[in-house]
């Protein structure tokens, strides 16, 4: 694989977590920002309104009755309710703990347990009895792993398309920190091995998130890097037949100019889709919100994103990375 250096050179420095557990196993963060407050009070055009339940019942027995894990419920997604009444979700591949605790994550962090081999078939299964034609798959950070996990995504790409070859699949991978390059050989070796019969051109949608800007990569992704996550986009859009997307969490105090900035530093790596939501706080030990941001801002970001080549583009307060994907 190629070595190329993405173009950006910001740094961040790596921090060991743990984690605490209250008596109702209800995960707190390491970190507590409880005594900090939002900017303001949330605006109502940001609060959902309620929607008739129509699959939500059918996806809840699939996801649960496989015994699957969902970013939906793991990071308190605030479009659940809508996307498993649409009749999707989001899975999420080797386990509910991570080794990583950013600052804006719901999911808890900690000592994982053992990977567990028999997920992609399960994934596989659910996929079927909810009659999806597209999947969009996630997955915590698993730095403890040689691979990073690489291989649990790959199995599950291979188990997807033996019983739908033309299954639209996207995937939202972590940094693979100690192994990019292998990581992204072994995905590279499943899609060949694995032929894809579905249209549009692209195989894969490989979906990297940079979160946010380099200045509060510090605080806000603790154990990640601007130009690590820079760099996994950078490779994985020079594969052919995958198209490369991220996504920006907006009102941890960002500047318009450091967003712009990261907009174009992703489309000199190759990125083409982006997604710009608003940041939620998820509970009150969680980073706060600096800035409920207008819709008239994410019009205008939308905007810029368009101008600047992205050809898939999703902004606005609820857009989330997997949102609508696929669109």
């Amino acid at each position: 694989m190629s070595t190329d250096s993405p173009q950006s050179s910001q740094h961040s420095s790596l921090s060991k977590q743990t984690i605490s557990v209250t008596r109702a196993n209800r995960a707190i963060p390491v970190f507590d920002h409880s005594d900090k407050t939002n900017a303001t009070r949330m605006p109502t055009y940001i609060r959902q309104a309620l929607t008739e339940k129509t699959h939500f019942a059918s996806t809840a027995a699939s996801v649960h009755g496989n015994k699957l894990v969902t970013v939906c419920e793991e990071a308190h997604c605030p479009n659940r309710n809508e996307c498993w009444n649409r009749g999707t979700a989001t899975f999420m591949l080797l386990g509910d703990t991570c080794t990583r605790a950013c600052g804006f994550c719901a999911v808890k962090t900690g000592q994982p347990e053992a990977v567990d081999t028999t997920e992609p078939q399960r994934i596989a299964q659910a996929v079927v009895e909810m009659g999806l034609d597209f999947i969009v798959l996630t997955s915590v950070n698993r730095d403890e792993l040689p691979d990073g996990g690489a291989q649990i995504f790959a199995d599950t790409y291979t188990a997807l398309r033996k019983d739908n070859p033309a299954i639209g699949v996207e995937f939202l991978t972590p940094d693979f920190r100690a192994c990019q390059e292998q990581a992204v050989e072994i995905i590279l070796q499943a899609m060949d091995e694995a032929p894809y019969t579905g249209q549009p051109a692209a195989q894969l949608i490989w979906g990297h998130n940079i979160e946010t800007v380099p200045s509060l990569y510090k605080e806000v992704r603790k154990g990640s890097k601007y130009e690590r996550s820079l760099q996994l986009l950078h490779l994985a859009g020079k594969l052919e037949k995958v198209e490369t997307k991220s996504s920006i969490i907006l009102g941890l105090g960002e500047t318009k100019d450091e967003v712009l900035q990261v907009m174009w530093d992703l489309r000199a790596n190759n990125v083409s889709r982006i997604a710009l939501g608003q940041y939620l706080r998820p509970t009150r030990f969680h980073l706060p919100v600096k800035e409920y941001l207008s819709l008239e801002l994410f019009a205008e970001y939308e905007e810029l994103a368009k101008e600047l080549g992205f050809s898939w583009v999703k902004s606005g307060p609820m857009v989330r990375s997997s949102y609508h994907a696929e669109d």
